[in-house]
């Protein structure tokens, strides 16, 4: 019998650079580096309730920062994130978010916060402080060249501390009170990260958890997508939105207290990839 003609492989000539070649995707040098930095500023509409009470009698009223105190809605921060990409499918990261905020205003209802009962046409100056770092381990159980899907597991760790005082004509307060906690509230999400073009590249997560540890309940909920732009080489500009929700519940000594805060809003980041390139 002979042979099929085009079962000869020699009609299809192929050296071994050619092969080599064809078998190699090509990463641009932003994508997929061992390590990242990433930093920036964050724009959130804020939308924050508290109450600090006592747990001996019926004291304590629900406080909205933006409308009982006259916070802006609106405000600026700063953020920044580090990757380690320590295997082709396994990553950490660390975040790190502040926010400073301070008010004057006129009560126009009566407000009891901790300790004190704050009158109606009281003029209250108010400051709400807030720190969150977040560490996660992320794995990507579909990493493609172009793209990776994966799951995550961390906790963001809160420190907040909140607290107002009577103004007076001297300048002196006579009624001070502050309320600071810290919440570690663990969470975990889903995450994907694509490669748009060469220039281009895009990153969405969602996160949840709600969680009691000792005298501390935590629930969080977090959202986050953001489209990346190659400028040159490792240095990337990445423009995105970024939402999150939590409620904490506080008890301390002679005090129970919760904190729900919500925030959504733009962010403008600048980020450094370097280090060899992890093989995809």
């Amino acid at each position: 019998m002979k042979d099929f003609p085009y079962n000869n492989l020699s009609v299809f000539p192929m050296d071994s650079a050619n092969l080599q070649q064809a078998n190699t995707f090509e990463m641009p040098p932003w994508r997929a580096r061992r390590f990242n930095i990433t930093a920036g500023s964050f724009f959130p509409i804020n939308n924050t309730q508290i109450m600090v009470g006592s747990n001996e009698r019926d004291f304590g009223t629900t406080i909205d920062l933006e409308d009982d105190l006259g916070f802006n809605d609106f405000s600026y921060s700063f953020m920044a994130n580090g990757q380690w990409r320590i295997s082709k499918r396994s990553r950490f990261e660390l975040e790190y978010f502040y926010l400073n905020r301070k008010s004057t205003h006129t009560l126009e209802r009566k407000l009891e916060f901790k300790d004190h009962t704050y009158e109606v046409n009281a003029r209250v100056s108010a400051f709400f402080d807030v720190s969150i770092v977040r560490f996660f381990y992320s794995y990507a159980f579909v990493a493609k060249p172009t793209y990776e899907i994966g799951a995550l597991i961390g906790s963001h760790v809160i420190f907040g501390d909140v607290g107002m005082q009577v103004d007076t004509e001297t300048g002196s307060a006579e009624v001070s009170d502050n309320f600071d906690f810290t919440a570690p509230i663990p969470d975990i999400g889903i995450w994907t990260d694509i490669q748009l073009s060469k220039k281009f590249g895009l990153y969405a997560n969602a996160n949840y958890l709600s969680l009691t540890i000792d005298n501390i309940k935590g629930r969080v909920l977090s959202t986050n997508i953001s489209l990346l732009y190659n400028i040159h080489n490792n240095i990337s500009l990445k423009a995105g939105y970024n939402s999150l929700n939590f409620r904490v519940d506080v008890e301390k000594e002679r005090l129970d207290g919760f904190f729900k805060w919500g925030y959504n809003g733009p962010m403008l980041t600048l980020t450094y990839a370097f280090g060899e390139q992890v093989k995809i």
